[in-house]
């Protein structure tokens, strides 16, 4: 059957999809060898279309000796906070970028720590094209500076060194075959205070996703933290232009990714409002995220006999300063026709102000958390958000250019709470709830989700949920999604079975995203580890 789509559902061809995987690792003194076996036959829905078939596409050799680490064939590795390179996995995703070449690791003297890696990326069962070089140096100070090793700073530096390789034919543009970029970062803390900060300089490197312009990309992120009993606190910044970094020019969505660019907004893992999370964009955005936690004394009339914890977080993320090239003012004042309509292929693109916000919203996030025990057997969570979500960039690509020339912005405006009660019947026995809403007059409208868990610790969970889009402006979605599950665990095995509706939409893990689309079936997972 042809895959349709009926009242908000997606019909595969196949009744029958089914993903697995299992990993053989064998260590013996500084030896150790590994392989993993992968099968997609066919791949779970939303995980990309390059997962069909079966192989091997991960195994290595790896020797330790003498602070030397030597890894031949597959391997995972970052740089720093991963905005330069970072190889890793995200199974949930179908993220799997690892590298496929020689890894070195050396410790040369005392707190001084080197890394080089060369090779290709992971492309699903091949490789991307291009050659990826790096190299990376870490010097913690506190273990080989004499004056600063018994003293109360702590202070780590750090710098890195990433170039692809990738053959250039394009009969146009005379695209660069080398491509490198480097990082300097620190991190410094003293008692209750830490700041750590990372800078990146790529050259100029044309692809897909940026339109294949010649701008050189930067990263900006830097934290500070400050943390004590009963209070925390935590500030960061960043800035990103141009730093879609991959070792195929012309790849999209997560493939062939060398570079991670980290979120600055907090992943939600509830049902309803973590159908609204922000996707980091590599061709340029900038924000900033605050976030207070104070944990009010027992015996106090907010803490109560048992205390209480309110967390505040505000993420706050927009588009960059652009300025076209030619000398051009900026595009708000250009005739608008001129910015679709030209290409800027070929060009710098344009310039820009690091010290100005862009005029166009991508994600705005206040959430507040109360957690609260109530008695020795019942304790609860209340958590509100307040969501700005430019949908058109997030999901559609609307580029800034189009919102500016459309001369509005149309964005999605959403309120939601959570109430989490955990009721503990006996030491082993356990029954936990959740009540969630969400409210917008955008989109698919107003949401209701309701769930109970009843656990057995160490061994069976039983859980029944049922989230109602009893707003949606069609009538026909509003729809009903009700999930089963039903999971056992036996020392390192786990069994789980969903059975119902799944909901659509865009599944977010640090920032990357993907989209899920809306089903209804039975799943089965089983894990362990022997």
């Amino acid at each position: 059957m042809r895959p349709s789509i009926l009242r908000g559902e997606f019909f595969p061809r196949e009744r029958l999809l089914a993903a697995g995987f299992a990993n053989f690792i064998y260590t013996q003194g500084s030896f150790s060898a590994g392989l993993r076996y992968e099968n997609y036959q066919n791949n779970l829905l939303g995980l990309p279309e390059g997962f069909r078939g079966e192989g091997i596409p991960f195994r290595f050799l790896r020797f330790e000796k003498d602070g030397l680490d030597v890894t031949v064939g597959n391997y995972y590795e970052q740089f720093g906070s991963g905005m330069i390179f970072r190889s890793f996995e995200e199974r949930g995703l179908g993220l799997d970028n690892a590298m496929d070449g020689i890894r070195l690791r050396y410790r040369p003297a005392k707190g001084l720590y080197l890394k080089g890696v060369i090779g290709r990326q992971r492309l699903y069962f091949a490789k991307a094209p291009g050659i990826v070089r790096g190299l990376d140096v870490e010097w913690v100070l506190n273990e080989n500076v004499s004056r600063i090793e018994n003293s109360p700073w702590s202070i780590t530096l750090g710098a890195s060194f990433v170039s692809k390789y990738q053959r250039a034919v394009d009969p146009v543009l005379n695209l660069p075959e080398n491509v490198g970029s480097s990082a300097w970062r620190m991190f410094i803390q003293r008692g209750n205070f830490g700041l750590s900060s990372e800078f990146v300089y790529k050259i100029n490197d044309p692809s897909f996703d940026n339109g294949f312009i010649f701008r050189h990309g930067t990263g900006f992120l830097t934290t500070l933290t400050y943390a004590s009993k009963g209070f925390s606190a935590m500030a960061t910044a960043k800035r990103i232009d141009n730093m879609s970094f991959r070792s195929d020019r012309n790849a999209s969505l997560i493939d062939a990714q060398i570079n991670f660019l980290p979120p600055t907004t907090k992943l939600h893992t509830y049902t309803l409002p973590a159908l609204y999370p922000n996707a980091v964009q590599p061709n340029g955005e900038m924000g900033i995220q605050l976030e207070v936690s104070y944990t009010f004394k027992k015996g106090t009339p907010l803490g109560g006999k048992y205390g209480t914890t309110v967390a505040v977080n505000y993420s706050d993320i927009s588009s960059i300063d652009r300025q076209f090239v030619d000398k051009r003012p900026i595009y708000s004042q250009i005739n608008p026709e001129e910015i679709i309509d030209c290409t800027w292929a070929g060009t710098k693109g344009y310039t820009s102000n690091p010290w100005q916000r862009g005029p166009v919203t991508y994600f705005k996030d206040l959430n507040i958390e109360i957690r609260k025990t109530i008695n020795r057997n019942l304790k609860s969570t209340f958590t509100y958000y307040n969501f700005t979500y430019n949908q058109e960039v997030l999901e559609k690509g609307i580029t800034d250019a189009e919102i500016i020339q459309r001369g509005y912005q149309n964005l999605i405006f959403i309120n939601a709470f959570v109430i989490e009660m955990l009721y503990k019947f006996r030491p082993r026995h356990s029954l936990r709830s959740e009540i969630q809403g969400m409210f917008n007059k955008q989109d698919r409208g107003d949401w209701l989700m309701v769930l109970a868990e009843y656990s057995v610790s160490p061994h069976w969970f039983l859980a029944v949920q049922n989230s109602w889009n009893y707003g949606n402006p069609n009538p026909e979605e509003r729809l009903h999604y009700t999930l089963g599950s039903m999971g056992y665990t036996l020392n390192t095995t786990r069994f789980q079975l969903n059975y119902g509706r799944q909901m659509r939409g865009i599944f977010c893990v640090g920032g990357i995203c993907r989209v899920v689309p809306p089903s209804n079936g039975i799943t089965m997972t089983i894990t362990t580890n022997f």
